[in-house]
């Protein structure tokens, strides 16, 4: 049973430390109370702590969710910002916390909180996030060939090589909302694949 944890039963967490010193003292923090159980299983919370959100700590979150799909509490050393956010909370994270900064008490709040569909995100993190979803998503073409802007841009790189998730790094979107753009520039122009959409694009000077 993922997602929030009934109120009368400890939540069940489950801890990715990126060293066995901090794997130990959350665990620690977590066993002294008894609102919480440090499970490998049946989770209601999950905790990753490491020292940024380096690309392979944005793989292990996607693995996570692949795998568990339940609220993450991130820990960080550095403040995550920019492109960093919005994979984050693209990755079920709800609760970010700088991890040489915070007490027990901070951690304990943010597991409860997110063990009952809640978040915390600093301010700069709630400011990326709402700036990204009031950016307009170019509405209508601005090229001859039909496309949008944005639809350029995503498929200027997506021509480059790179993947839905390198392309909503560097165009500091979510890959949901790349997704969306390939999505419905697809349907508009009758186009069968991102393959297709590539092809296009050039052929009418587009990119």
């Amino acid at each position: 049973m993922n997602g929030a944890a009934v109120h009368d039963e400890a939540v069940r967490v489950l801890i990715q430390a990126a060293d066995p010193l901090t794997d130990t003292g959350i665990r620690s923090w977590l066993q002294a109370r008894p609102e919480f159980s440090v499970v490998s299983e049946e989770v209601d919370v999950i905790i990753v702590a490491a020292e940024l959100l380096s690309v392979e700590v944005a793989s292990t979150l996607r693995g996570l969710k692949a795998t568990v799909d339940a609220p993450v509490v991130l820990l960080v050393d550095e403040e995550a910002s920019g492109a960093a956010v919005l994979t984050a909370v693209e990755c079920n994270v709800v609760a970010l916390l700088n991890r040489e900064r915070m007490s027990s008490e901070q951690l304990a709040a943010a597991v409860l909180t997110a063990s009952r569909g809640g978040g915390i995100l600093p301010p700069a993190a709630l400011g990326t996030l709402l700036s990204h979803f009031r950016r307009p998503m170019d509405p209508r073409p601005t090229h001859s060939s039909g496309l949008t802007q944005r639809e350029i841009d995503v498929l200027r790189l997506l021509a480059d090589g790179l993947d839905t998730a390198e392309t909503a790094e560097k165009i500091n979107f979510s890959v949901r909302a790349v997704k969306k753009v390939i999505h419905d520039m697809s349907q508009r122009l009758d186009l069968r694949n991102r393959t297709h959409a590539v092809a296009y694009a050039l052929r009418n000077g587009a990119i």
